[in-house]
Parts: C-alpha cells; sequence; structure tokens
C-alpha cells in the first residue's frame, strides 16, 4: 500500500470513529470480538489557539498559533485471555509555525503484553519509560492543557519519542492491586556503533483508595474516582541519573464535585552522558476544583526548576499559571482556557513572558 493511500485510509478511520463517537452514549465504545479476541477503536484530538511571548527579546508582539496539538488514532485489545496489545499512532503539532501540514503520522505506542500472572507481566515494544507518574499519564485528562515542562527534560537527550521509547519491561501488582511496579530496559540514546549502555527505569506505586491498573494514569477523575496515591521512580544509562516522586489525589465531595492534584519532584543529573541536562532539582504542584453542576473546573500550577550549581543559577526558571476546563461531555467533548505566566531568576537574560492558549478536545476509547 503507498503511502498516500496508507494517509487516506487513516484518515477515513479516524472520521468514522469521531462520527461514532458523536452519535454513541459517552459509556459505549466501538468493539469488535470474534471468539477469545476482541479490539477496541478510539481517538484523541487537541486543536489549539496559542498566543506565546518572545522571552529571550522582550518584544511585546506575540507568536500566534492555530494548530493540532494532537491527532491521535488509537486501538488496543486482547488476544486470549493473557495477551493484549495497544497500538497508537499521532501527528502532532500539525500546522504549527513553521507550519507544515503533510508531515504524516508517527508511531505513538505499539507493544504486546503477555500477562501470565498478576504479580508478573512481560511487555515489549514502543512504550512509556516507566519513571514518573506525569509522564504516564493520559492527556486526555490532565488537569491544566498539558503536561509539565518539567516531565520532558530527558526527552530530548535519551531520543525517546513523547516519552516512549523501545525495549522490554515487566510490571505487576500486589496486595489487591494496591501496590504496583513497572520496570524496563530500553535503547535510550544511541552512539554512532550503538555500543554505548541500555537505558534503565523502575517505578513503584501504592494507592490507598481505588486502584489503577492500565496503561497510564488518570489525571483528574470528574469526581468519579477516590485516588490518593504515592510513589517514586528511577532511570538511568551511563552516568546519567533521574529521580521523580509524586502525590496525586481525586476525592469526590458535594455529591459529584472533585477536588483534586498531585505535587510532582524530579532530579535530573546528565553527568558526563548528557551535558545538555544539568545537575538540578524541579517540582510542580497542581490543584483544581471540579463543579459538576455547572461542567467547570478552574485550576492553578506552579512550576519550578533549580539548577544546583551557582554557574547555571540564571538559568533557574517559575512559571505559574492558571486557567478553566468546560467539559460538554465529559472528557469526550472539552475546552479549555489557560493563562502561564514565566519569571526567569537571578538575572537570567531572558525576559519574563506570557502565554495564552485555548484548546478543544474530543476524546474516544
Amino acid at each position: 500500500m503507498s503511502i498516500t493511500l496508507l494517509k487516506r485510509a487513516l484518515l477515513g478511520a479516524s472520521a468514522a470513529v469521531i462520527m461514532l463517537a458523536l452519535a454513541v452514549p459517552a459509556r459505549a465504545q466501538l468493539t469488535l470480538k470474534n471468539e477469545d479476541v476482541s479490539i477496541k477503536f478510539g481517538v484523541l484530538g487537541q486543536l489549539w489557539g496559542d498566543w506565546t511571548q518572545d522571552s529571550t527579546s522582550g518584544v511585546q508582539g506575540y507568536q500566534q498559533n492555530l494548530y493540532i496539538r494532537r491527532a491521535r488514532l488509537i486501538m488496543g485489545g486482547d488476544i486470549g485471555k493473557d495477551i493484549s496489545f495497544f497500538f497508537e499512532t499521532d501527528d502532532p503539532n500539525l500546522g504549527k509555525t513553521p507550519k507544515a501540514l503533510t508531515t504524516g503520522f508517527i508511531l505513538q505506542d505499539a507493544f504486546l503484553q503477555w500477562k501470565p500472572t498478576k504479580v508478573f507481566q512481560v511487555n515489549g515494544g514502543m512504550m512509556f519509560v516507566p519513571f514518573s507518574r506525569n509522564q504516564m499519564q493520559s492527556p486526555a485528562s490532565y488537569y491544566t492543557v498539558d503536561i509539565s515542562s518539567m516531565s520532558t527534560v530527558d526527552n530530548t537527550s535519551t531520543q525517546s519519542a513523547g516519552l516512549r521509547d523501545l525495549g522490554f519491561g515487566a510490571n505487576g501488582f500486589f496486595l489487591k492491586d494496591h501496590l504496583l511496579y513497572r520496570t524496563g530496559v530500553f535503547q535510550g540514546e544511541r552512539d554512532a556503533n550503538a555500543r554505548d549502555s541500555l537505558r534503565t527505569s523502575a517505578y513503584l506505586q501504592y494507592d490507598f483508595f481505588d486502584t489503577e491498573t492500565g496503561y497510564s494514569y488518570l489525571g483528574t477523575a470528574l469526581g468519579k474516582k477516590r485516588i490518593l496515591a504515592i510513589d517514586v521512580g528511577g532511570e538511568k544509562q551511563g552516568t546519567f541519573r533521574g529521580l521523580s516522586a509524586n502525590t496525586a489525589f481525586d476525592q469526590p465531595v458535594n455529591g459529584g464535585d472533585e477536588i483534586g492534584g498531585q505535587f510532582q519532584w524530579f532530579h535530573y543529573d546528565g553527568r558526563q552522558k548528557f551535558t545538555a541536562i544539568p545537575d538540578q532539582n524541579d517540582w510542580f504542584v497542581e490543584a483544581a476544583y471540579y463543579f459538576h453542576q455547572c461542567k467547570a473546573q478552574p485550576y492553578v500550577k506552579f512550576e519550578d526548576q533549580n539548577f544546583v550549581a551557582a554557574v547555571n543559577a540564571t538559568k533557574d526558571i517559575h512559571r505559574v499559571g492558571t486557567g478553566v476546563n468546560y467539559y460538554v461531555r465529559g472528557q469526550n467533548l472539552k475546552w479549555t482556557l489557560q493563562y502561564n505566566r514565566l519569571l526567569p531568576q537571578n538575572g537570567s537574560p531572558l525576559k519574563a513572558s506570557n502565554e495564552v492558549t485555548m484548546q478543544l478536545q474530543l476524546f474516544y476509547f
């Protein structure tokens, strides 16, 4: 099949799923079944309008972009009782400056999972590197408009693709699914001869109330789950080290409202392996309140990037933001409006700057 025909087929499939998503109840699921094989389909689309002030020159004008932040086609299912798979494509930042409307889809996730027991399950393919909760959260349920920039510090140096990498992993659940672990060995950065060490990571989480056994984790549950989770994670490749810790909560209140948020901490140190990642301690906090009667969820966030060496102090950055989600139909259709303020520290040559982002989300899976 030619690339052109493949693109047409993907676009046709996405159009069909979108029409079904709008036509069927939110709890319904488009699924194909044949004996012990089942396959379900979905989409995630996020259209952004973004106005960003230049922080390098202090120019008052704003970069203006209307683009598709995410355009994902999703497919997952089971082959028998103990084998599952997940496949996802994306065409990220479609139309963003420098404008290009013919970039095409990329492979986002593609992995197979064998589940002989609850305590030991094996994965292989293109998948999340299990390092931190925010990195493994579903973008369909973020409190804010997007993932924290503190969670993507290692993405470029490790040659990851949207926080995913190629490799093998294992995960399992204990204590009635309240205690879970995830670990893996991945490609990471490859030198010219591919003789450098592989990338390894591990993640441990405990859920005090409702359990989380899926591939990705929730941000907001819109008052439908009671979540209190604590976790730690670590990764390494060569001399590079990364550590993470998180506390996340979603608490239903007032008969359908929700108060929720999370605190995420990171330590990155590229050492001799990744000199582009200076030794740093970063963190962010976000909190939101969902009003179920008016379907609105205001939120606030704060990010702090702190470099350890005094010579890098002028790179320290604070970010503060606020916004509101309006849920037309839960996560299936929502609007988000966010204001973000970048605040360079310690005499940084960067200038304080603003960013305003509007998002329309369609999600079905």
